[in-house]
């Protein structure tokens, strides 16, 4: 193995991927990101980095922090760009710390608008965990339906922008990435998609990489969530046959099975219970009982229809529940139906006697730890009058939009197989 492997997280959210390859003991070095939704990345600078401004951004004036951003295409929603008025709206502190996560991760931001020549060299792993939205079903429910056909101009379309930049570095005569990681929601393998995924697959293998994927799910890594992801990895064997066919033989060894397997027999494998991840507060007034609060719905009929129809994590007894594992996270809870319910009385009059998971439970749930999420709380200046920068519902979609952290590590850990052969 390596002793610092270079990484370029494209899509890179709040960062499950390095946090990843750092718990199953790589030391990396992030050579670059590439996020536009500006509340992930400043997240991601937030879990990874630190809460402090970057240097270099103290010796900038507020204008020239805002002209430097205008030059980025910037988004509040992960789904549209901000125009210039909007960016403007956030304020001086929220615009600083935008511009210094950017500076810090080396944040190429639109990967629409990366070239060839903006990546870095000796890249080792590049991640890149395309949106799902016209690819999952939730998102067909909602008129999401034109996948990742090339040209569509879907979010999930993005994922040929991958192609086109390694092209590029390609007719440049530059040295690929070694390793190219995908994660993606399983439906890329139904009628309506396999085509374009094998299309894909067949690209890479023109641009010199040999691939395979697993289907693959969370709750089979010792995560309590049933999350079913697809998980690709490609292997650049550039015109070396000999390479070629080893690490070809070496994939083909590979399984959903054995990935669990080894995973489990690593010393990095951690069998989490549902029990562990909950934040039952135990106090009246405390951080967890307010966290709890502020996901208590009131007491209307909707909700009432949310507790009665979906799992109760914990019930009126207060008895957490016997199932080894949780719905999927989604990128909201207050809907019908969610991840489950869980029986809180707060007292507080016009209130439900439930509450959804917390933000910080949601984030648990997906590998990341109560240290990561106060760093979001410290990093969460006001936006402006009863607004702040990380809001209860912009966590939760963001820990929806993330990958289960002991997932990946379950399918980094196959590195250390894979360099046998390709080190």
């Amino acid at each position: 193995m390596k002793e610092v492997y270079n990484v370029v997280e494209l899509f890179s959210g709040i960062g499950s991927q390095a946090k990843a390859l750092k718990n199953i003991g790589l030391k990396i070095n992030v050579q670059a990101t590439c996020e536009w939704d500006i509340h992930a990345f400043i997240a991601y600078d937030a879990i990874h980095n630190n809460t402090l401004l970057d240097s270099t951004v103290d010796e900038l004036s507020d204008d020239e922090i805002f002209n430097r951003l205008k030059d980025y295409t910037l988004s509040n929603d992960g789904k549209a760009a901000m125009d210039s008025k909007t960016i403007h709206a956030y304020g001086p502190e929220v615009l600083r710390r935008t511009y210094s996560a950017i500076v810090r991760t080396n944040n190429l931001v639109d990967v629409s608008k990366v070239k060839g020549c903006d990546m870095p060299d000796g890249t080792d792993i590049l991640t890149y965990s395309f949106p799902c939205q016209d690819l999952s079903n939730v998102g067909a429910f909602h008129g999401y339906n034109k996948g990742i056909d090339r040209f569509s101009g879907s979010r999930s379309s993005l994922l040929w922008q991958v192609g086109r930049i390694l092209g590029e570095m390609k007719e440049e005569g530059r040295i690929l990435p070694r390793y190219l990681v995908m994660e993606n929601v399983p439906t890329l393998l139904s009628s309506r998609h396999i085509g374009n995924f094998n299309t894909w697959i067949i690209e890479l293998e023109a641009l010199g990489y040999k691939s395979r994927y697993f289907p693959l799910n969370a709750k089979e890594f010792g995560i309590p969530q049933n999350r079913p992801r697809l998980l690709m990895i490609s292997v650049w064997v550039g015109d070396d046959s000999d390479k070629a066919d080893a690490i070809v033989k070496k994939l083909n060894s590979m399984t959903p099975k054995s990935i669990v397997d080894d995973y489990i027999d690593s010393p990095y494998f951690e069998d989490m219970k549902v029990k562990d991840l909950l934040r039952l507060p135990k106090k009246r007034g405390s951080k967890l009982w307010q966290e709890a609060v502020e996901c208590t719905p009131n007491d209307t009929e909707s909700r009432r229809k949310i507790w009665n129809e979906n799992p109760k994590i914990v019930n009126e007894a207060n008895e957490i529940t016997t199932e080894s594992y949780i719905r999927t996270i989604t990128t909201k809870q207050d809907r019908n139906p969610n991840s489950g319910n869980i029986y809180f009385d707060c007292g507080i009059e016009g209130r439900g006697k439930f509450r959804y998971l917390t933000p910080r439970e949601c984030l648990l749930f997906m590998g990341f730890t109560d240290g990561d999420y106060e760093r979001l709380i410290e990093n969460n200046p006001i936006v402006k009058v009863h607004s702040c920068l990380f809001p209860r519902d912009k966590i939760i979609r963001m820990a929806g939009n993330s990958i289960p952290v002991k997932l990946l590590e379950g399918f980094f850990y196959q590195l250390y197989k894979l360099e046998e052969v390709n080190g």
